[in-house]
C-alpha cells in the first residue's frame, strides 16, 4: 500500500464495493474493497441498519463504538485499532468501515491448548477440561501490545475481547477488532487478556494515559472526537476509569459481580 494514502480519508470518501458477507457475525459484517486510485483496499463494512438489537447496549450505535474505539486508540498512539471510520453514504446505508487486516492464523496471539503445549512466555488465563477430560488451558501472548491491549480494555470497558479479536498480520504485529461492545456506562470489562491481573502498569503506559487525560479535557481533541459517536455519560464513564488506572496504577483484577471472560473465549 503506497505510504502516501491517507488511508482516513480514502476509507471515508471513495467508492465501496462489497464483495459479500462474513459468515458467523453477530452482525451484518461485510466484506469489501475501495480503489484508491494507487491501491486496492480491502476493508470490513458494519452498516447501522445490520446492527442486532441487544437489551443492554442502546439500538444502532455499534459501528458509532467501533469508530470510538479507533479515535481512542490513536489519542494513545497505539495502534492497536486498524484506521476505522464511519460512512454516511454506504452501499447499506450509515456505518463504520475498517482496513482489513489478514490474520496469520497459524501463529495466533491466543489459543487454547494442553498445558504442556503453552508457548514460553505466554500468560495462562484459564484452565479447563474437554468433553473427554483432557485438560486445556486459554492462554495469550506475552507481547508488549498485548499489554497496551489489556489497557485498552480496560479504557473501553470492552464487553467482548474474545481471543480471535486478537489478530497478528504478517509482519507479527498484533490488532484488535470487533469493538462494538464497548463504552458502555456500567462496568462490563469481559476479557481474555488477564495475564497481567495485579501487576504494576509500566511507566510508559502511565505517561501514555496522562497525555489521553489531557486530551480528554472540554478544549481537548480527542475528548471532542469522542463526543461525535459516545454520549455525555459515557465519556464521563471512560475519564472515571482513566482517572482509576492512573490512580492505582495496577492493571486490575477480574470482576466477581460478572463473569469476567467472554463467551467463548476464542
Amino acid at each position: 500500500m503506497s505510504a502516501s494514502i491517507d488511508l482516513a480519508h480514502v476509507l471515508a470518501t471513495a467508492d465501496l464495493r462489497i464483495n459479500g458477507q462474513l459468515a458467523g457475525a453477530s452482525n451484518a459484517t461485510l466484506a469489501a474493497t475501495i480503489d484508491s486510485g494507487q491501491d486496492q483496499i480491502s476493508c470490513v463494512y458494519k452498516p447501522r441498519r445490520g446492527e442486532r438489537p441487544l437489551w443492554d447496549f442502546p439500538s444502532g450505535t455499534l459501528a458509532h463504538r467501533e469508530v470510538a474505539t479507533y479515535q481512542l486508540d490513536q489519542a494513545l498512539g497505539w495502534g492497536l485499532v486498524p484506521v476505522t471510520v464511519w460512512r454516511e453514504d454506504g452501499p447499506y446505508g450509515p456505518g463504520m468501515c475498517q482496513v482489513w487486516i489478514q490474520d496469520e492464523v497459524n501463529h495466533p496471539a491466543c489459543d487454547v491448548v494442553v498445558p504442556d503445549d503453552v508457548p514460553a512466555g505466554w500468560h495462562v488465563v484459564l484452565e479447563a477440561e474437554t468433553y473427554d477430560g483432557t485438560p486445556v488451558v486459554v492462554a495469550h501472548d506475552s507481547d508488549p501490545r498485548a499489554q497496551q491491549m489489556a489497557i485498552f480494555d480496560v479504557l473501553a470497558n470492552n464487553a467482548d475481547r474474545k481471543g480471535g479479536h486478537i489478530l497478528r498480520d504478517d509482519s507479527g504485529t498484533l490488532f484488535g477488532i470487533d469493538h462494538g461492545l464497548t463504552f458502555h456506562v456500567e462496568p462490563k470489562l469481559r476479557t481474555v487478556l488477564w495475564g497481567w491481573s495485579g501487576q504494576i502498569i509500566p511507566d510508559s503506559l502511565i505517561a501514555d494515559l496522562q497525555r489521553l487525560s489531557e486530551s480528554m479535557s472540554v478544549s481537548g481533541s480527542a475528548g471532542a472526537q469522542l463526543r461525535m459517536h459516545l454520549s455525555d455519560a459515557e465519556i464521563d464513564a471512560l475519564c472515571q476509569r482513566l482517572d482509576n488506572l492512573m490512580s492505582t496504577g495496577v492493571f486490575p483484577l477480574p470482576g466477581t459481580d460478572y463473569p469476567p471472560l467472554p463467551w467463548p473465549p476464542m
